[in-house]
């Protein structure tokens, strides 16, 4: 399908995972790619979770209408069989597309003969920033794991000076500094708690004091590719286990973001640990989608154990679904750009970023 004005056509659907309130474009974007000659057609509805009417799409250019037989699809969450299926073939599909823990997905889209685009799988580099949306959705997650924290948390996170006295800081430790993990130790200084960052890659030190916070040094090193870290020993993996039993008892509350692209989430905090903490303290595991940073967490719920909660929330950013859908947009935005040459869809796979995004193409 191409735009009457002879353009490419973007199709926006609804999101149908169960919990997905973000959509994959927003109206402010649909006017920038409308001035670059593509055409939008949303499916109606598709912003209603993000509290965005038909109306505002319409308003700035889009068509309603299906998306499922456009040029390019844009979506949020990996596709269902189903949505696979009303691709139409030569199409192609952007989106969380989770190549390295959901396989099947690519082997459908391949089947379907669809161009699938990962943005998981943006590399890190300076020029492609503006389409890295794992970042993006990490400091939606790592700005919301900290509010979180702080309702269910049974102490202040600042000090406050009363007249019935002074009340001291919560402190607050923070395991896994990557993105999330910074926005989250920045989030949670603004609210007043004494913070701490920990990593097994030394050279976020400084970028963990740039926000104000201590840095946790345990003497161990796993620095990986593409800035992730990599999966520890065994043996290195006990000794992690031993020193951050140690190191998180005495904290109010704690908030894990460390993940290993395509493996389980590496286990730092035991059930030992937790017993150790005061009551009314906090963890807050952001790892629970590939098994959790804690031993106890239990994914996509929050519970109580030793009188110490632990929440393991599952797609954070789609509960802030309208900057999380916003940033999402613009990311979505940048790549676009990069597939279109005169309105039309023409990815240059010479390109480092295409060619590293691009899970499936035709040959």
């Amino acid at each position: 399908m191409s735009s009457p004005e002879g353009g490419a056509a973007v199709g926006v659907p609804r999101e149908s995972r169960p919990g997905e309130r973000r959509v994959a474009l927003v109206p402010g974007v649909v006017e920038r790619l409308r001035r670059v000659g593509l055409d939008v057609v949303v499916e109606p509805g598709a912003g209603q979770a993000a509290l965005i009417p038909d109306a505002a799409f319409e308003k700035a250019g889009a068509r309603l209408g299906d998306p499922w037989s456009a040029d390019v699809v844009v979506k949020v969450a990996p596709p269902s069989a189903e949505e696979v299926d009303r691709l139409r073939s030569g199409a192609a599909l952007i989106g969380f597309l989770e190549p390295r823990t959901e396989p099947d997905v690519v082997r459908r889209l391949r089947r379907a003969g669809v161009a699938g685009f990962a943005l998981e799988s943006i590399p890190r580099i300076s020029r492609a920033q503006s389409m890295d949306a794992l970042s993006s959705q990490a400091n939606v997650a790592g700005y919301r794991a900290v509010l979180l924290a702080a309702t269910e948390c049974t102490r202040f996170f600042p000090m406050l000076t009363t007249a019935a006295g002074t009340v001291k800081p919560a402190s607050a430790l923070v395991l896994g500094v990557g993105v999330a993990g910074l926005q989250a130790l920045a989030t949670a200084k603004r609210l007043g708690a004494r913070t701490t960052g920990y990593d097994v890659r030394p050279e976020v030190a400084d970028q963990v004091r740039s926000v104000g916070a201590q840095w946790l040094d345990l003497g161990l090193e796993a620095v990986g590719e593409g800035g992730y870290a990599r999966e520890l020993t065994a043996e290195e993996q006990a000794e992690q286990s031993r020193l951050l039993a140690d190191a998180v008892t005495g904290f109010d509350v704690v908030i894990t973001t460390a993940l290993v692209p395509g493996r389980p989430a590496p286990r730092l905090v035991p059930a030992d640990a937790v017993r150790g903490m005061r009551p009314g303290s906090v963890v807050v595991d952001l790892a629970g989608a590939t098994g959790g940073n804690c031993e106890l967490s239990e994914p996509g719920s929050t519970v109580v154990v030793h009188d110490v909660t632990v929440a393991a929330p599952l797609n954070l950013p789609a509960s802030m679904p309208e900057h999380a859908s916003e940033l999402y947009a613009r990311n979505v935005q940048a790549l676009l750009e990069l597939l279109v040459v005169d309105g039309r869809i023409a990815p240059d796979f010479s390109d480092e970023v295409l060619a590293a995004c691009c899970v499936t193409r035709e040959e």
